[in-house]
């Protein structure tokens, strides 16, 4: 083997130096990439903690809307039991107040019946007690005139009247019936 001539010398050292060029430019577009891609690495790292913390702020949200829902769910529910409870205890009271209405029509009714037998029962004590003259009576209960059903008792007493007047001023007015709510 000959050693190399210049000129191929020369041409080597060219190409060796193209070649050494070419390297660094390489290396250079090397490090520029490697630098992009960290940067857009260190980006995409940053991006997923932002999207990680809204996720996680979403989350508690929802978690805190759902506890808040919940709880307002058992308020609600509680609150629909209270008035189911009062429902029905309103509706036994109305069931009571409906028969003493009922009640309280039938005696409307019979009013006009037990005021003319009360007026009548006041005309028989008016006439007062039958005597037997023939006879001599031991009973001065009767004739003494204060037996329970003497029309002076009649007249005093508050839950019977005798006259058409004192039925439409008394209206029941001292009389409460029934239960008030």
């Amino acid at each position: 083997m000959s050693s190399p001539s210049p000129v191929q010398i020369r041409e080597a050292n060219a190409h060796l130096a193209a070649l050494h060029g070419r390297v660094a430019d390489l290396e250079h577009k090397l490090e520029a990439a490697e630098n992009t891609v960290r940067e857009q690495a260190e980006s995409l790292i940053r991006k997923d903690e932002q999207l990680r913390a809204a996720t996680q702020e979403i989350t508690d949200n929802k978690d805190r809307e759902i506890s808040y829902l919940h709880e307002k769910l058992c308020q609600s529910e509680e609150s629909i039991q209270k008035l189911q409870h009062m429902v029905k205890e309103k509706d036994s009271l109305i069931g009571q107040l409906q028969h003493r209405c009922q009640l309280l029509d039938n005696i409307c009714k019979s009013r006009p019946l037990l005021d003319s037998m009360l007026a009548q029962m006041a005309e028989a004590e008016r006439m007062g007690p039958v005597i037997d003259l023939t006879r001599p009576t031991g009973d001065a209960s009767l004739t003494d005139g204060e037996s329970n059903c003497s029309p002076s008792g009649l007249s005093n007493h508050k839950d019977f009247s005798l006259s058409e007047d004192d039925m439409d001023d008394q209206e029941l007015d001292g009389v409460v019936f029934g239960t008030t709510v």
